[in-house]
């Protein structure tokens, strides 16, 4: 995804997507983030919701599109459509929870199949603020992330703990990438146009060279 150069509102479009196992805390996670609230009362979202947050990062407006995703079992093949669109992926778990800590491989793999190849993926434990509830420890999630080369954070929605680290961690690791690739790419077409003109030079030459 390139800089946006004709809408002076913002000057990267990045999308996001969070997934994880129905429960986690996925959409308390959004709504923290992009509206600051915390509801106690758990809906399930039907299918995908999104949010739109405008921040501001290393001196750039990057407006965030984010996607909340179902983690039912049936709503699985609507999701999966909006992997490939993703520039950045938050895989959630919840730290009261081991059973849906278990299932981030079988989440993982939904990446790997079909999400665009180099996606920036962060992974969440959130619920943080149980730990009266606990049952996986922060260490087993750093593990975890170390395995599959992932960043890692433990996130609270209620009581608001790393919720803007997690977003913004991710969005500031896209734009390097994007930059990156920008850079990476009008080099390549630098070198294959400095390329063109040697190769049309040595052939002038050599015809001149063939006649004369």
């Amino acid at each position: 995804m390139a800089p946006n150069l004709n809408n002076s509102s913002y000057d990267f479009l990045i999308k996001l997507l969070l997934i994880g196992d129905s429960g986690v805390g996925k959409s308390c996670l959004l709504l923290r983030f992009s509206d600051d609230s915390f509801t106690p009362s758990f809906i399930t979202t039907i299918g995908i919701d999104f949010k739109i947050r405008t921040i501001e990062l290393d001196g750039k407006r990057i407006k965030l599109q984010i996607w909340d995703t179902a983690g039912q079992e049936r709503f699985r093949t609507i999701t999966t459509a909006y992997y490939r669109g993703a520039m950045g992926i938050l895989l959630v778990y919840d730290v009261t929870d081991e059973r849906s800590f278990n299932n981030i491989k079988n989440w993982i793999r939904n990446v790997e199949q079909h999400a665009s190849e180099g996606v920036n993926t962060i992974l969440i434990g959130n619920k943080c603020d149980m730990e009266d509830r606990r049952t996986v420890d922060a260490e087993r999630g750093k593990q975890l992330a170390s395995e599959y080369g992932l960043s890692f954070l433990e996130t609270s929605a209620k009581a608001n703990i790393n919720v803007d680290e997690a977003f913004f961690s991710l969005a500031r690791d896209i734009k390097k990438r994007i930059i990156d690739s920008a850079e990476e790419n009008a080099k390549a077409n630098k070198e294959n146009i400095h390329g063109n003109i040697n190769i049309n030079d040595s052939g002038d030459s050599g015809a001149k060279n063939g006649c004369c």
